[in-house]
């Protein structure tokens, strides 16, 4: 009966970890980024169509694509962390939320009344008028919560998928953010 006491504890340290890690999710670091065509709700092109790899250019700039169903207070929070973080780090930084979902109408909707709440100043949300997979070469994973892309120089820096997140998962986006503005 004491080794039963036991296995369960040993169990969750086993498998907690799992649980944890995060989701493969995005493009490939180091390769280009792709064209990223999406309806700009709030951002400098709100109410356009625009393909925001043209658009941010060489720019560092935060992709991050959040699954419409996943979309929670813990998630607003780190979007709202980042936009704080691009602020600080100086001029020409961005961030464009891409929303993936079934119901485009309805989060076109949406899109402006969590701006009105979250007030970002330096993210751009948009929708992507696709399947919920998103868009072709950015190798979205369904079942990352959130993917976060760091870009830079037209160069894909670093990928993170996120299965759950809070705002203290911006920091790991915010080094490799600093990482990729200082490689030349």
């Amino acid at each position: 009966m004491a080794t039963l006491r036991w296995a369960f504890p040993l169990l969750l340290l086993v498998v907690a970890p799992v649980w944890a890690q995060d989701v493969v999710s995005g493009p490939d670091k180091g390769g280009k980024v792709p064209a990223l065509k999406v309806f700009d709700v709030t951002g400098p092109n709100q109410g356009k169509a625009v393909d925001y790899k043209t658009e941010r250019k060489d720019r560092p700039t935060i992709y991050v694509f959040v699954q419409a169903d996943k979309w929670d207070r813990p998630m607003a929070r780190f979007l709202k962390e980042l936009d704080k973080i691009v602020q600080k780090e100086g001029e020409n930084i961005s961030v464009v939320a891409v929303w993936l979902t079934e119901d485009v109408r309805k989060t076109k909707q949406y899109l402006p009344l969590a701006q009105q709440s979250l007030q970002f100043q330096q993210t751009a949300l948009t929708c992507f008028e696709g399947e919920k997979t998103g868009p072709k070469d950015w190798n979205i994973n369904t079942d990352a919560h959130a993917t976060a892309v760091v870009a830079n120089k037209g160069k894909v820096a670093a990928v993170f998928g996120y299965a759950s997140l809070n705002e203290t998962d911006a920091a790991a986006v915010q080094k490799a953010l600093k990482k990729a503005r200082e490689e030349k």
